[in-house]
């Protein structure tokens, strides 16, 4: 499995360098004064948010990350040279937690974007900083101070416009795959993703939107079953849920399943439930009974929703679906209207 979300890391940022204690010794010159040059500054441990990346795989083994020290200063009035920084790229979407307090640190989204995590120490002053009328011959340099150390927890939460939620083998990989980029595993035996998959979806030439299929909740997902908690918290970032129902994969019930799953989304976060959804009734081509969704569709009259009825195989109902998720993410602009000929705009 190559898709990690969650790491803890140990970050140490350089010490800075000592100042230096010199005088001056050239001919010509009877009476030398200091020229003890400040130490160097200590390197910074920086994040870099890389959207080339979606996991934090590159951290799994990187278990200490640390900077390089400044060095000392010398005489002459040379100041020591600076520690270089460590620089970590992480997927957008990465959230860096103080390990002891628990405290969100950053929040890293925007793709170019740097945090520094642990800031380096500053280099210690030389001896020449402390020369004065009265006190033309100081000995006294400052050493360099430590560079800030940390454990942090980095959590990632996938960056997607739709998630795609639903039990265990309703067709979610199945759909992902049909009608985008995305090449999840899929076969003709029931079997649960174990990872989020991404896939660009593009729509009529001009729209597009990025949709996450998560994993298969199950009961108890909002209590850490399964690893609930785990996929739950990849769909708070997303902008609207598609809820995938169908008859063969659990109870035969679809009503039952759509009010379990919201019922999980709701024990986990009321304003995750509170996310504009979608819902759609996948394997339509495969129903034994048509009266069975009967219950699902008049619960779906009552909440004034619509109810997309699609097969992910075959693709029957898929386009319009897109198409609806599409408007919600970014709804076309209305035509200008026309006014007519007028010699005015010529």
């Amino acid at each position: 499995m190559n898709f990690v979300d969650e790491v803890t890391v140990q970050v140490k940022a350089g010490n800075g360098g000592s100042g230096c204690s010199s005088f001056r010794r050239e001919s010509h010159v009877p009476k030398g004064g200091p020229d003890g040059g400040d130490g160097g500054k200590g390197g910074d441990v920086v994040f870099v948010v890389d959207e080339q990346l979606s996991t934090l795989m590159d951290l799994r083994y990187r278990r200490h990350l640390k900077a390089e020290n400044g060095r000392s200063g010398q005489g002459n009035n040379r100041t020591g040279r600076s520690g270089k920084d460590t620089v970590v790229r992480v997927p957008p979407g990465s959230m860096v937690y103080d390990l002891e307090n628990n405290e969100l640190l950053k929040d890293l989204l925007v793709p170019g974007e740097t945090f520094v995590v642990a800031k380096g120490g500053d280099g210690g002053r030389g001896n020449s900083r402390f020369a004065t009328s009265r006190n033309r011959v100081p000995r006294r340099c400052d050493p360099g101070f430590p560079g800030v150390e940390r454990e942090i927890r980095i959590e990632l939460k996938i960056l997607a416009d739709v998630a795609v939620i639903g039990y265990p083998n309703v067709g979610k990989s199945t759909l992902i795959r049909k009608v985008s980029n995305a090449t999840p595993k899929v076969a003709d035996y029931p079997f649960t993703t174990l990872i989020p998959n991404l896939g660009v979806v593009y729509v009529d030439g001009s729209r597009e939107f990025v949709m996450a299929d998560i994993p298969g909740l199950i009961d108890g997902a909002a209590e850490g079953e399964g690893l609930g908690h785990r996929f739950l918290r990849h769909v708070e970032r997303c902008k609207i849920l598609l809820h995938l129902v169908e008859v063969e994969a659990t109870r035969n019930d679809p009503l039952e399943d759509f009010r379990r799953i919201n019922h999980e989304l709701e024990a986990y976060s009321p304003e995750l439930a509170r996310k504009k959804q979608l819902v759609a009734l996948n394997k339509t081509d495969l129903l034994p009974d048509k009266a069975v969704v009967q219950p699902l569709k008049e619960e779906m009259q009552r909440q004034d929703r619509k109810l997309y009825e699609i097969s992910g195989v075959s693709g029957v109902g898929v386009s319009e679906l897109m198409r609806a998720l599409a408007e919600e993410i970014q709804p076309e602009a209305p035509p200008e209207p026309d006014e007519g000929w007028n010699p005015l705009n010529y």
